[in-house]
């Protein structure tokens, strides 16, 4: 018969019985009572709280609702006239980033009127010099008409033989849209997040008809004239050596057999030469390993990721290496940091991570090249590495594995040579962030213009996203990039030809 705590207990060995099963109640009460207040904590945490995770251990630089001006801004907005005093010479005023020397300048001269030219002795004053200060204006967009004429000629006695220059090769032929403003809604769209109906809206204010539906054709049809260039991204990603990847999530409307509210994902590649860096964005239905396997097939060397378990068929592929996202790591350790006291062993594991991350912030801000971040690493990151693993060892039976925490200590012993794979190579990051960095301009018009229309949609985004990322990682304007070229992507026969048109080669 099973002994309850109804039960009187008749013997001493009843009474053990019943006090150890009460004992164990109250443990497995305690601990799903910890558990829950923990998941309200991070809940609300996620909910009011800062989402970013830079200023762990750190009190807040400000309060957004008194923010403290800076001291340019201040003078910038001191109406008081500058005054010199000999005896007392005002200090310098802070120094503010000049306005860029290729904007066209509006010149005003302010001049003295004639009466005030000439001196109390009765002579003239000459100029020795004057004094230039600068506004930036802004001039709302304009729109001028490319016209292209094409005189026609004929031969007067014979009334025939008529000639005409032949039309050069346009981005649209038959479309108004030149280049330029093709680069404009591109831009606009995915890189400032701007819908096409928003679009729209705003050139009807200056009295221009460009509807959505036009816009719309222009993007799809150029994203097909930019396949080639995605194909040779994706061509020098597979040829690189280290590779880091990651996925978010797309809705995509209008799928064959799924449901509109079904998610679709973007994967994410980033790799090539260290020195030109490129990206390719890749749109798939789902999140199956397989899309993942298929795109990096004949990769060869390191491939980073945050261990989703897509990822685990380079287990079996001996030429690739697994490289963990410390990052990813340092994540559940961050979010309970959010919601403890100073103290606590989630406050404790983050501080490994500020250590580790020390060295990386030294050879960064000191320009040191990837030779000298290697031998670096080699000698200040393995001690940190192994206190902390004797730490995480030691404290992995003291937390209930369900919990936040023990998943965290569980996930970074579980991945712990992954995770310290970036010491065999300067080269190396030691966490996915640049992927994830390259992620945000699509999360951001995700909230914008919520989902795709069409898998053509998908794939538009996917061509102008990688595009843009590869100009962000090489440091190229984009619209200047979009505008030279789409001048030029028609006139590509070979893949010489397009190849140069790539960002990180277009001259």
């Amino acid at each position: 018969m099973k002994t309850t705590i109804n039960d009187s207990p008749q013997t001493l060995e009843e009474a053990y019985q019943i006090i150890l099963h009460l004992q164990m109640e109250l443990a497995s009460s305690q601990s799903k009572y910890h558990y829950l207040i923990e998941q309200i904590r991070l809940a609300k945490q996620q909910r009011f709280g800062s989402s970013s995770e830079k200023n762990i251990l750190q009190e807040d630089l400000f309060d957004e609702a008194g923010i403290e001006l800076p001291d340019e801004v201040k003078e910038e907005l001191n109406d008081e006239e500058d005054v010199d005093v000999k005896a007392h010479p005002r200090k310098k005023h802070p120094v503010r980033k000049s306005i860029p020397v290729d904007l066209p300048r509006e010149v005003i001269v302010h001049d003295l009127p004639e009466s005030e030219k000439t001196c109390a002795c009765g002579s003239s004053l000459i100029k020795i010099g004057e004094e230039i200060s600068e506004q930036v204006k802004y001039v709302p967009a304009q729109l001028s008409v490319v016209q292209h004429v094409r005189p026609k000629y004929a031969c007067k006695p014979c009334q025939e033989n008529v000639k005409i220059a032949a039309m050069p090769t346009l981005l649209l032929p038959k479309s108004i849209a030149t280049p330029e403003l093709v680069a404009h809604v591109i831009i606009s769209k995915y890189m400032d997040h701007l819908p096409l109906y928003r679009q729209e809206a705003i050139w009807q204010r200056i009295g221009v008809d460009m509807p959505r539906s036009s816009l719309c054709g222009w993007i799809l049809k150029v994203a097909e004239l930019c396949e080639p260039l995605i194909r040779l991204l994706k061509k020098e990603v597979i040829e690189s050596d280290y590779i880091q990847a990651d996925e978010t999530t797309l809705q995509v409307l209008n799928e064959d057999g799924r449901a509109d509210t079904a998610k679709s994902y973007m994967w994410i590649y980033k790799g090539g030469d260290m020195a030109r860096p490129c990206v390719v964005f890749d749109y798939q239905e789902t999140r199956g390993g397989y899309h993942a396997q298929t795109f990096l097939k004949g990769f060869n060397g390191y491939l980073q990721t945050d261990a989703y378990s897509g990822y685990n068929f380079t287990n079996q592929i001996e030429a690739i290496i697994a490289l963990g996202c410390m990052a990813h790591a340092r994540r559940p350790f961050a979010e309970l940091a959010k919601i403890s006291k100073k103290t606590g062993l989630a406050i404790d594991a983050i501080k490994y991570f500020k250590r580790l991350y020390a060295i990386e912030k030294y050879a960064r801000e000191n320009n040191l090249s990837y030779h000298e971040r290697y031998e670096l690493r080699l000698q200040k990151a393995p001690p940190i590495l192994d206190e902390f693993k004797i730490w995480l060892e030691k404290n992995l039976t003291k937390v209930p594995k369900q919990h936040k925490l023990g998943q965290g200590i569980q996930y970074v012993l579980r991945h712990w040579n992954e995770l310290t794979h970036y010491l065999k190579d300067g080269r190396l990051e030691i966490d996915n962030n640049f992927v994830e960095n390259l992620i945000r301009p699509l999360a951001l018009g995700r909230k914008n213009w919520l989902f795709a229309g069409s898998p053509s949609g998908a794939r538009a985004a996917a061509v102008f996203y990688s595009l843009l990322a590869t100009c962000q990682m090489n440091d190229i304007e984009p619209y200047k990039y979009f505008c030279k070229m789409l001048h030029q992507i028609r006139l590509c026969k070979t893949d010489e030809d397009f190849n140069n048109l790539l960002p990180q080669y277009i001259t």
